[in-house]
């Protein structure tokens, strides 16, 4: 161990002996530097190891994913998943000995052993990364710690697969779109009218979509595992008041019922300042899968060591690992067969090594026999003129992350009931990052013979395609501090869809079948259970965007669900 903590810092004092990791070409739209860091603020340094068989992971959860492999439904266990990914010993010897050569003690590790923690004041960490720290402010008022580049020894270039915080700013794109926004009055007095409400073509109420996917002649079971997870970072709490005026309302037997809280990297839920997002969530995963445990997992992002003040500011750190590792350290019979996440950021402005590394981890999941949903985004192709962050710029559509990640299922919207159709917010397009993976290929590769040289050179071509399903994302009707929204936005789509798999879920558990884990396979094999959707398209970057059509299509996918020819896939 001495020997390996020389080598380290002998690598660490000649800067041509270093690997730069990752540099921005500029800072992310909407944050401003306004100061150099104070060189005593602590750093809450995350070290993502490398994992040492990720290969045969990846390859384990393809076959136990295919509904025609022999191994379809034989997810692993915790020890076996951390077997597979924990770091080699030379890969902790040699990132040990590179923090002790700079004095730095680790705080804390993962389960697995795959991240450890350390903290570390700015000074020591830009001589280890050979950079510099500066607060930067976002046009929302949120200030944040971060650099421009980082480098690492090149004796750690095999050992090492992302550090952060550093050059991963985050946009927070954790609120439903809420284009068309209806405040009405006082629950009160609205009662009566809300009660006898029934026009699905204006409205979306929990009535509206059982009948539409089909789930309302049918009662979960919620034996064992069968658990729906619903995901809310960075100050988007849930009110358990609001829920229960909901359920009141629509008159809906989960009255009497609730959504377990559990916090994660010291979240908070602040009941009396509920978020929009947190409340829609728990009200409909609530409505569409009554009597079943919902969990609501309120992350932050705001350590308690980090005391902000007039020279220090909040370190908020990316919540993705967080959450994650507190998952994945979970034993088997706590994690939840589906899980929910209305979050995602423009895909160029997550470091590549960052959301590799991410994505991976979300892998670890589906091997475990997780679904895992994300909302696709709320802004067609892209948002505004769609200029790249490389030097130069151009003009590329902008896929987002984590929908982008191919081990989770991206869900888009749609709108209208008899038929219906896309929304014209609804996210998709193909990745910048990742492959187009197999169990899509047939799929995707149809729509772009038919899409021909359309928009050639705005987008990847062999990347992965998203969204991969899609729901009713417009006019949900949400209970927020006693107050009726009308909120849109994919946010609402992946609850909704997630509900109808945690049903499917459910149904297989009381066959004694196994749950359906990561679901993308199973989809794509099995699209004929899915409504079509060939009506609409998804505008943005100063285009019409993609269109929908026959069979899969980067705007609502492969489709809507209908639980009855789901459940009937066994």
């Amino acid at each position: 161990m001495y020997l390996l903590s020389l080598l380290a810092f002998v690598a660490v004092s000649s800067a041509s002996s270093l690997t730069t990791r990752h540099v921005l070409h500029r800072v992310p739209s909407g944050w401003t530097s306004v100061a150099p860091a104070p060189s005593d603020h602590l750093i809450d340094m995350r070290i993502g190891l490398k994992q040492g068989r990720m290969d045969e992971l990846l390859a384990t959860l393809v076959q136990v994913s295919n509904p025609g492999h022999e191994r379809y439904g034989m997810y692993l266990s915790k020890s076996q998943v951390e077997a597979l990914v924990a770091p080699r010993q030379d890969t902790i010897e040699f990132v040990e000995g590179w923090l002790k050569a700079h004095g730095v003690n680790i705080t804390r590790r993962s389960s697995a052993g795959d991240w450890i923690h350390a903290l570390v004041p700015v000074k020591r960490a830009e001589k280890m990364l050979n950079t510099r720290y500066n607060i930067y402010r976002h046009t929302s008022g949120e200030h944040v710690v971060r650099a421009e580049s980082y480098a690492l020894p090149r004796s750690l270039d095999d050992h090492v697969d992302v550090i952060e915080p550093t050059t991963f700013f985050g946009t927070r794109k954790d609120k439903p779109s809420r284009a068309i926004e209806k405040r009405e009055s006082p629950i009160a007095g609205i009662i009566q009218k809300i009660a006898d409400m029934s026009n699905c073509s204006a409205t979306t109420t929990p009535k509206c979509l059982k009948s539409l996917y089909k789930t309302s002649g049918y009662t979960p079971s919620g034996i064992g595992r069968s658990m729906l997870g619903i995901v809310g970072y960075l100050e988007q709490y849930a009110s358990h008041i609001d829920y229960q005026v909901f359920n009141t309302l629509f008159h809906l037997p989960a009255l009497l019922s609730g959504f377990a809280v559990e916090l994660v990297n010291e979240g908070k839920n602040n009941e009396l300042l509920p978020g929009d997002e947190g409340n829609l969530d728990t009200q409909y995963g609530g409505a569409m899968t009554y009597p079943m445990r919902n969990i609501y997992y309120s992350v932050g992002g705001r350590p308690s060591e980090f005391t902000a003040d007039a020279y220090t500011p909040a370190n908020r750190n990316e919540p993705y690992v967080e959450w994650l590792n507190y998952m994945l350290a979970k034993s088997d019979s706590q994690l939840p067969l589906t899980i929910t996440t209305s979050y995602g950021d423009n895909e160029q402005t997550v470091p590549f090594d960052y959301a590799q590394r991410v994505c991976n981890d979300f892998a670890q999941l589906g091997a475990r026999g997780v679904s895992l949903l994300f909302s696709s985004g709320d802004n067609g192709v892209g948002p505004g003129n769609c200029t790249t962050n490389t030097t130069p710029e151009k003009k590329q559509f902008v896929p987002i992350f984590p929908a982008s990640c191919p081990w989770v299922t991206a869900v888009g919207a749609t709108t209208g009931m008899s038929p219906e159709r896309a929304a014209v917010f609804s996210q998709g397009g193909f990745s910048n990052y990742f492959a187009q993976p197999d169990y899509q290929a047939g799929s995707v590769n149809a729509y772009l013979t038919g899409l021909g040289n359309t928009y050639d050179g705005l987008y990847n071509k062999s990347g992965r395609g998203f969204p991969d399903v899609s729901a009713q994302g417009q006019n949900y009707l949400v209970i927020q501090n006693a107050i009726l929204l009308s909120i849109n936005g994919t946010s609402a789509s992946s609850p909704t869809f997630a509900g109808v798999i945690a049903l499917v879920n459910d149904y297989r558990m009381s066959n004694g079948k196994r749950p359906l884990g990561f679901l993308n396979p199973w989809l794509y094999s099995n699209s004929a259970m899915l409504n079509d959707i060939t009506i609409g398209n998804n505008p943005g970057c100063e285009t019409d965007g993609f269109s929908a059509a026959v069979g899969w299509d980067p705007v609502t996918g492969l489709g809507t669900p209908d639980f009855e020819q789901m459940k009937g896939i066994l």
